[in-house]
């Protein structure tokens, strides 16, 4: 499957939504039906887009502490996602929340029986006292396959920037999963314009091996300001990376981090190094985070268990709404070798 994305489009910007007032709930729900049009999703399904946000914000609304929505194409393409976060109190009963009909607040009790019935794949995470994350996904009828794909890709401006300076990327093809996160230097529109430069030139080559790829992406950054490149190529039981400046990579296990690498000192498009690539065992359940330098780097020193078993949307989520440093653009990929969720 092939990054339905075209080669020449945009990567596009996670759309953060914070929910805390009433009326960011409307918000929410206006920004998910755009979000679907944008998509190309037909018919009803931006009305059920806004309905999933708005289900979703209102939970947050009644419930939550910190809570905020982020919106999304999904990362392979076909549709997009809605992710929640928050740090509430939980749901100490997941199953009944779940159901038609149940409710907490004296309300009708639609919420997350209308998310799980309107939702081509939901996955949620909830811990009693730490909060909550949910994914809904909405595609068309022949992306199905998309939504249950374990990629979880956030891209989040610098506070009070407009655009982000950072951009990222996945593609499945020939039966290996590549994924590229690039942080143009700075912030701002040089940043976006390097970084979007950046990610047009890996999905146009991302067949190719990381280091040829590295260099295509130096060849087209020689006229803008230059860019920080992760590169992560992942198969069953194996994993290569190829960085340059601070994208990082970790790969983790239900119990605990395996494999921590940076990337080489210098800059793509400036002054680069001969590109390496560095290979690396994958243990079954182990997940990859390619992440830049928004986020803080400290998340993989002493991780909580829970974060080390979420599933790699959820775990997404959780590195931006838990550990970006909003001065600065951040971009988060986290994934599973292809048809592993």
């Amino acid at each position: 499957m092939v990054d339905a994305l075209m080669a020449g489009s945009p990567a596009p910007a996670t759309r953060r939504v914070r929910i805390d007032h009433h009326s960011a709930v409307h918000d929410a729900a206006e920004t998910a039906r755009s979000l679907a049009r944008e998509c190309g999703l037909p018919g009803a399904m931006p009305d059920l887009a806004a309905v999933l946000a708005s289900e979703l914000a209102g939970n947050l609304d009644k419930h939550a502490v910190d809570g905020s929505l982020y919106l999304q194409p999904l990362p392979l393409g076909g549709g997009l996602e809605i992710l929640a976060a928050d740090r509430g109190p939980g749901m100490a009963e997941l199953e009944r929340c779940l159901t038609d009909g149940y409710t907490t607040k004296g309300t009708l009790g639609a919420g997350l029986g209308a998310v799980r019935r309107i939702a081509t794949d939901l996955t949620i995470s909830t811990r009693a006292g730490t909060g909550t994350l949910i994914c809904a996904r909405l595609t068309l009828p022949d992306a199905r396959e998309a939504a249950r794909e374990a990629v979880g890709l956030l891209s989040l401006p610098a506070a009070h920037e407009d655009e982000c300076g950072d951009a990222a990327a996945v593609t499945d093809l020939t039966g290996l999963r590549t994924a590229a996160v690039v942080d143009g230097l700075g912030h701002g529109p040089d940043a976006s314009e390097a970084a979007q430069a950046a990610v047009r030139t890996f999905r146009t080559h991302a067949e190719r091996p990381l280091t040829e790829i590295m260099t295509a992406m130096h060849r087209t950054l020689r006229h803008t300001r230059g860019a920080a490149v992760g590169l992560l190529r992942l198969a069953a039981g194996e994993a290569e990376y190829c960085g340059v400046g601070n994208v990082r990579a970790v790969a983790i296990g239900p119990d605990e981090v395996h494999h921590r690498l940076t990337g080489r000192p210098g800059t793509v498009g400036w002054r680069m190094p001969a590109p390496r690539t560095y290979g690396f065992p994958l243990a079954g359940a182990a997940t990859v985070v390619l992440h830049s330098d928004g986020i803080d780097l400290r998340w993989a020193h002493t991780p909580p268990s829970h974060l080390l078993r979420l599933p790699a949307p959820l775990l997404a989520a959780a590195l931006v709404h838990g550990y970006h440093r909003t001065r600065d653009d951040a971009t988060v990929v986290a994934a599973r070798p292809r048809s592993s969720r």
